[in-house]
This record gives C-alpha cells, structure tokens and sequence, in this order.
C-alpha cells in the first residue's frame, strides 16, 4: 500500500521569501525533507493556470485553462477568477487532473479551494471539494489552522489519500504592497507558524509515518514599475480600441491578449510592435514555442508581455496593484518554492531547480497511480 498524500499550494510564494524573514519551521522542513532551489512555473505565470499544468502534468496549452477568467470573445463574456471556479466547461478539456484519475484507481481525493477542483470532469467530480466564498478573507490565521484540521479529518476519518490544500497568501499580500516590503516579511512569518502547526496536527493525528505532504506555489511576484520612474505601457497611446479592437484581455498584469476586429490584425500588430521598447507583441502562430502556450484554440490572434514589472495597461492605467506577475517564466522574480517531507522522500537533500510539470508525475509515484498522458517526467 501506499502512503498518503497532502499537497500545499501557497499562491505567489516566490523562490527566495524565506530568505530575507526568520522562517524557523520552513528551515526545519528543509533538514526533514527535500528543498528545491526553486522551480519554474508555465508560462502564463497566473494562478489558475499554473495550478492546473501541477494537477494535470500538461502544458497550458495542452490542458486549455490559459487564464484565471473565464471569457467568451463571442459574447464578449470575461468571469472573474472566483466566477470561473464553478464553470466545468473553463476546466474540463479533455484533460483529467489527478483527483479523477485518483479516483478512477480506486482512491478517494480532496480539494480544499485549489483551483479547478470545484469542476466536473467527463462528469466526475471530486470526492470532497470546498470551494472558495466569494468573500473568503486570505489572510486569516485561525482560518488557516481550521483548515488544517479539515484536511486531518478527511484523511483519519473519511479515509481520503490524496488532498490538495490552497492558500491564497502571500499573493494577495504581493499584490497589495508589493513583493518587498515588511507587510509581506510579516505574512511569510505567518505561513512559517501555519507549518508548525501542520506538524503538529501531523502527529497528533498520527500520520507521521503515513502521510508525504509537498508544499509548493503557482508564480512568484514582482515590484511594478511606475511612473515617473518609467514609462508605463498603455496601448490606447498607440491605437484606436473602437476601430481595431473587438475582444481584449489586458490590464491583468503583465500578460495580455487582444481580438482585432475583421480585417484590422495586421494595422493593430504593427502599430502595437512599436509602441514601447519593453512591450513584447507577437502574432499568435509566431509565439515562441518554448513558452508551451499558444497552440490552444482560446489564445487570442494576438499575445502581448511586457518586460519584468512592466504591466500590460490597455485603455487607461488602472492598475493599483504594487506587485504583480504573469510575466515571463525565465525571470527569477517569476520562481517560487519547492518543499517536501515524509516518509518517501529523503532527508536533507536539495534538489536541482526544476519545472514545476514534474510535479505530476512524482505526485502520482507517491500514490500509486498510473498517470494520464503528460508532459512532465521524474
């Protein structure tokens, strides 16, 4: 038999938060387990798809939820990131994350708010799932540890083996002040206790030698550069939304997509190709390839990135955010954490940094699982 397995996800913790924070228990897990330098998410570096690539093993491209909201150009439709939680037809591609097929071998599996595990996939769902309240406070400490002990009880008492538990700090902390600033120190310190009190509760409900548990993240988060230290990037400078634009997915970070209207794609991409030296715009078949990104039917014509902390404004600039990500994946602001522990793993041990798509595969060799076609390899 096989042992159980709980997998952490705190959203926008970057590679290196623990090293400018006295972080005694996220120290002791590197002694008592493995610690990865860091680890690259997919491109895009945005929550619900970087997730998805650790739940499926599959480029973004291949699994098909290339953004945290759901849109529809035809209707002209965008749902929010929480909105598109509850829509099955965003998620279920054809693609069965490893809840299902968990399940299908025999297993029972949890999600506890992370992302995609309140869909239906080919009509399953997920055993246990909770979803996120619209109005779910992230920072809340005694929330936090509730949750914990609901992810005990499914284990000891519903006799779940495979649960997936999502934070949304330290991103939304990130994002509100910004990714260096003592706001976010005082939020690591504060995930730091959450994992003493996962070791405890760990042996309290004697699973010690039962359980492996991964704690990982989707993206890291970057300081956004404003004027008047730069120009910032605003593409209504540039062009004429009412005559080239008929759908548009911008002012989301540092990532952005546009819909030309008919006949106006080549007017628009050679207008947007010069309109700031830190913009990056490609036509959709001219996307690098490394990126793992484009080739799904819902990427718009037309893909947009600005350079590190330069976020993507369309119309106006909006945006308040003090940290933002979505950008590229190579940028060492953009990598996060890597942290197991338990009984299957070794002691001690740094690992090489690593694509976060080999999470999948070493996810199901911990359960036993026979895995679905993936991307990834241990």
């Amino acid at each position: 038999t096989h042992n159980k397995l709980l997998v952490i996800s705190f959203d926008g913790f970057r590679w290196n938060y623990d090293q400018d924070v006295d972080t005694p228990l996220l120290d002791y897990l590197a002694e008592i387990g493995v610690k990865a330098k860091y680890i690259t998410p997919p491109y895009v570096t945005m929550t619900s798809p970087s997730h998805f690539t650790t739940i499926t093993g599959r480029w973004i491209e291949d699994h098909g939820v290339i953004h945290n909201m759901m849109f529809n150009p035809q209707t002209l439709r965008k749902f929010s990131i929480k909105a598109t939680q509850n829509m099955s037809e965003w998620w279920d591609n054809g693609v069965l994350p490893l809840w299902i097929t968990a399940q299908n071998q025999g297993l029972k599996a949890g999600s506890f708010h992370y992302p995609g595990g309140n869909a239906n996939y080919s009509g399953q769902t997920v055993y246990k799932a909770l979803a996120e309240a619209f109005d779910h406070p992230d920072g809340d400490e005694k929330e936090w540890r509730d949750n914990i002990d609901i992810v005990m009880k499914w284990f000891n008492e519903d006799g779940l083996d495979f649960v997936t538990l999502f934070y949304g700090e330290p991103d939304v902390t990130g994002h509100l002040h910004g990714p260096e600033t003592e706001q976010r120190r005082t939020i690591i310190k504060q995930i730091d206790r959450t994992i003493g009190y996962l070791l405890e509760a760990i042996e309290k409900n004697q699973l010690k030698d039962k359980l492996n548990v991964i704690i990982t993240s989707d993206h890291g988060m970057t300081t956004v550069k404003k004027e008047p230290d730069v120009k910032e990037i605003r593409l209504s400078d540039h062009i004429n939304f009412k005559d080239t634009v008929k759908f548009d997915i911008l002012d989301y970070g540092g990532f952005g997509m546009i819909l030309p209207k008919e006949g106006k794609e080549e007017e628009l991409y050679q207008a947007l190709k010069v309109a700031h030296p830190n913009l990056h715009v490609y036509k959709k078949q001219e996307f690098p390839e490394g990126f793992h990104y484009s080739k799904h039917e819902r990427v718009l014509p037309i893909l947009l990135y600005g350079d590190l902390g330069y976020s993507v404004n369309g119309r106006l600039i909006l945006y308040v955010n003090k940290g933002d990500h979505g950008f590229n994946n190579s940028e060492m602001d953009m990598k996060m954490i890597f942290r197991a522990f338990g009984p299957d793993f070794k002691k001690n041990y740094t690992a090489e940094p690593f694509d976060s798509i080999h999470i999948y595969p070493l996810m199901c060799k911990l359960l036993g699982v026979i895995p679905e076609p993936h991307n990834g390899s241990i």
